[in-house]
């Protein structure tokens, strides 16, 4: 279990914005991936991502920069979600708002990791334990009332 402090509602509503942030900065990154004058840092990302860096990736394709505008508008939207989440929702039924920011992640877990494996970028799986990890923080176990 956790340490006292750590193991808190108010310090759980702290960490959903931890939560939300790690959504949400991947949203501007790759709207930036829409525009070629602008597309570097979400190419870096997805090289990154999909190891070794080797210049591999390209946002030369218009239908990558689309993708690039769906998912920068979905973790974006996820993000603000979590962070509205914890200010609204959580005051008044922390559980359940654990347990549901807690399956959102898990399910992006999986279908990420098993789709990064699909595509043969199985190293994306390592970003996404270290991404799982930093979202859900303290929230794996229940907070102490």
């Amino acid at each position: 279990m956790l340490p006292q402090q750590y193991n808190t509602h108010q310090f759980y509503r702290f960490w959903l914005k931890i939560s939300a942030f790690a959504i949400w900065s991947f949203g501007p990154v790759f709207f930036l991936g829409t525009m070629i004058a602008t597309a570097e840092p979400a190419r870096l990302t997805l090289d990154l991502l999909s190891w070794p860096i080797d210049g591999a990736t390209t946002y030369a394709s218009p239908d990558t920069r689309f993708l690039s505008a769906l998912t920068g508008g979905f973790m974006m939207g996820w993000g603000i979600t979590v962070w509205a989440l914890s200010k609204w929702v959580y005051p008044k039924a922390p559980e359940e708002t654990r347990k549901v920011v807690l399956l959102g992640l898990l399910t992006w877990f999986v279908f990420d990791s098993t789709g990064s494996v699909a595509s043969g970028n199985a190293s994306n799986v390592l970003f996404n334990v270290l991404v799982l990890l930093l979202a859900v923080g303290p929230m794996w176990w229940k907070a102490e009332a």
